[in-house]
């Protein structure tokens, strides 16, 4: 398993991989207008501009990404997408070290994820992240966690 900088021509699979991902977390909030799902294909390859985008990938095959972003010294982490199958094996885990560092200068991460999404949250609260507040994207209501990496 590697991880790389994905690129503009890597943008129908990762999308691919999104709306396959992002399945579960629209089912859990009953809100199928997320934006992981109703992204298009043209506003992904503008992310690349102004974000940083891994892929995870064995043998070839893509099995996770991620995004990543500075602002104000903090690092923004959004779109972690894991194929289903691979939940729980440490994949989602290992792209999220690797998005953590990819802004050295950086004094904190910050990332969200669905109020119901048990299983990410427990993920990140065992990674050293603390809620820190809660706003309502769409129908569904969200939970910001932080992490400082170091004194600012």
């Amino acid at each position: 398993m590697e991880i790389f900088h994905a690129t503009i021509e890597d943008a129908e699979s990762l999308l691919e991989l999104q709306r396959v991902a992002y399945q579960s977390e629209a089912e859990l909030h009953n809100d199928f207008n997320i934006p992981p799902l109703t992204q298009t294909l043209d506003e992904l390859k503008a992310d690349f501009e102004k974000k940083t985008i891994l892929k995870v990938v064995d043998n070839g095959k893509l099995l996770a990404s991620g995004q990543a972003r500075l602002e104000a010294g903090s690092c923004h982490i959004g779109r972690m997408a894991v194929w289903p199958d691979l939940h729980g094996k440490g994949v989602g885990s290992k792209l999220l070290s690797s998005l953590e560092t990819v802004f050295p200068e950086a004094n904190r991460v910050e990332l969200f994820t669905g109020e119901f999404s048990a299983r990410n949250l427990a993920m990140y609260k065992r990674r050293g992240y603390s809620e820190f507040k809660t706003a309502k994207l769409g129908k569904t209501r969200v939970v910001f966690l932080e992490r400082k990496l170091k004194s600012s």
